[in-house]
């Protein structure tokens, strides 16, 4: 990442292990909203980055991010975030991707893509191949 976070892989090449930086917390010590979703998003990059190249592929943008808190995260917190296929529609994926501490659920991010034409950024289907990759990844 850019940003200068920190962030490697673990065992699993879908999977991503952090540990919280002192300046992603607020002055309660908590982690802040936007880091759950800006390190989720980065790891559905890297998710993302594994599937089939197709020549003719849809742009794909971002119609929806919602994060469920179950609990706060904290610095130096170690933090594993693994990406799931959650949903697939014809012209929209939808993925979770889990927030856990030592196997405890902190926290969902839920991302949903939208597939656009590459020229005139029409909604499009998304393409057969990636669904098939995709349904390999639905929980």
């Amino acid at each position: 990442m850019g940003t200068g976070r920190h962030m490697a892989k673990s065992k699993r090449s879908n999977v991503a292990e952090i540990r919280v930086p002192y300046r992603d917390v607020d002055m309660q010590g908590q982690m802040f909203l936007s880091c759950y979703i800006s390190y989720a998003e980065a790891v559905l990059t890297n998710f993302w980055s594994l599937r089939p190249q197709l020549s003719d592929e849809p742009i794909y943008t971002v119609s929806k991010i919602t994060c469920n808190l179950h609990r706060p995260l904290h610095y130096d917190d170690i933090v594993e975030f693994t990406p799931a296929v959650d949903k697939i529609g014809v012209r929209s994926v939808g993925f979770l991707i889990a927030v856990e501490v030592e196997d405890e659920r902190a926290a969902e991010v839920e991302i949903i893509w939208q597939a656009h034409e590459r020229e005139d950024q029409s909604l499009t289907a998304i393409p057969e191949e990636t669904r098939d990759w995709l349904y390999t990844f639905l929980d």
